[in-house]
């Protein structure tokens, strides 16, 4: 089969390796019908963390079909359409009862890598797999996106939103306008919020953020864009923030332009040698967030709402690519020409 090797920085490329097999009675063999390229598959492509050459993809967001079930699984059977979350909860640990199985206590192997490819192995996914409604043909192109988008951009963007208690009528600042963030712009209408401050610099983003429900935009950076938002807010801050970039100066951001008492949702991925937290303090700063509840939301809220077309969060993917086109797709991504890049693996 065919499945994306990252090969080193600045190049990704197509090999032939042999079709994933069960391997334990809670296994899954998916065929995947859409893909696509996270910002978080740029770290290693940009030469910003260190990952072995010739090394397995770290794609980790797919629709797809069940192709095979291990012994123990009871939720899904082959032909199943289903949503590939990027955690395995186990759907029964304190975690995951509590609704955070992005930190499921029942295994390591809690995170998916290897999606951009035409099968995969999903491990623990009695509960985790989250199946869809009919089949791939029975959505438009612009529902399938959607559905992808809730492996994990979407409900990453809602996790950010809860983690950061967003309520009815806050204001609410979000840091970061890649995919996470403008799904954080969604997720914030979606809980209420009555004003939302979208930081971004590209035209095409601040477009997408304003018709995914962004009240005000901020393009300045650091210095310059906490001045601003404190004069959107009367010096007040926010009453929420969600940092989707995991930065130093995103978490810096984030951390100045809320008010005493707010809480940070923090779902990007954290680069940062180590964040002081003594101004945070002195702020009575809530600081939470984590790895998705991707299943959980997926179940509970964003599904349905993806279904009923009340949020429409695949519009995200703004080039689309097939599999052997994936180092394009990888390139388009890290030199901005797409938010996000669709990879079409299954017609």
């Amino acid at each position: 089969m065919k499945s994306t090797m990252f090969v080193k920085p600045g190049k990704v490329e197509i090999k032939e390796i042999d079709k994933p097999t069960i391997q334990a009675e809670d296994d899954v063999i998916l065929h995947i019908v859409r893909a696509c390229v996270c910002g978080s598959d740029l770290w290693a492509y940009r030469g910003l963390e260190d990952k072995e050459p010739n090394s397995e993809n770290s794609g980790h967001e797919a629709i797809a079909i069940v192709d095979q079930v291990g012994e123990k699984i009871t939720t899904v059977q082959p032909g199943d359409f289903v949503i590939a979350p990027f955690t395995h909860g186990c759907g029964h640990c304190a975690a995951c009862r509590a609704g955070y199985e992005g930190s499921c206590q029942s295994h390591n192997d809690n995170f998916s890598s290897g999606y951009q490819a035409e099968y995969v192995r999903y491990q623990h996914a009695e509960w985790s797999l989250v199946k869809i409604p009919g089949h791939p043909e029975d959505y438009s192109d612009g529902m399938l996106n959607s559905l992808l988008s809730l492996a994990d951009v979407m409900a990453t963007g809602y996790h950010a939103a809860r983690t950061a208690n967003v309520k009815p009528g806050d204001t609410v600042v979000v840091v970061g306008d890649g995919a996470v963030g403008l799904c954080g712009v969604i997720a914030s209408q979606m809980r209420g919020a009555s004003r939302i401050i979208a930081m971004s610099r590209h035209a095409d983003r601040q477009k997408l953020a304003r018709e995914f429900g962004a009240t005000d935009i901020v393009a300045e950076r650091g210095d310059e864009a906490v001045a601003k938002v404190m004069k959107l807010t009367n010096d007040s801050g926010a009453d929420a923030v969600l940092e989707c970039v995991g930065s130093e100066l995103s978490t810096d951001t984030a951390m100045r332009v809320a008010r005493p008492g707010a809480t940070v949702g923090r779902v990007g991925l954290p680069h940062t040698p180590k964040t002081d937290l003594t101004n945070s303090f002195y702020g009575n700063l809530g600081i939470a967030g984590g790895p998705a509840s991707v299943t959980t939301y997926d179940k509970s809220v964003l599904l349905k709402a993806v279904l009923d077309g009340d949020i429409h969060p695949g519009k995200v993917f703004t080039k689309r690519f097939s599999l052997d086109e994936i180092d394009d797709a990888y390139q388009a991504m890290a030199k901005r020409e797409a938010i996000k890049s669709l990879v079409v693996v299954q017609k």
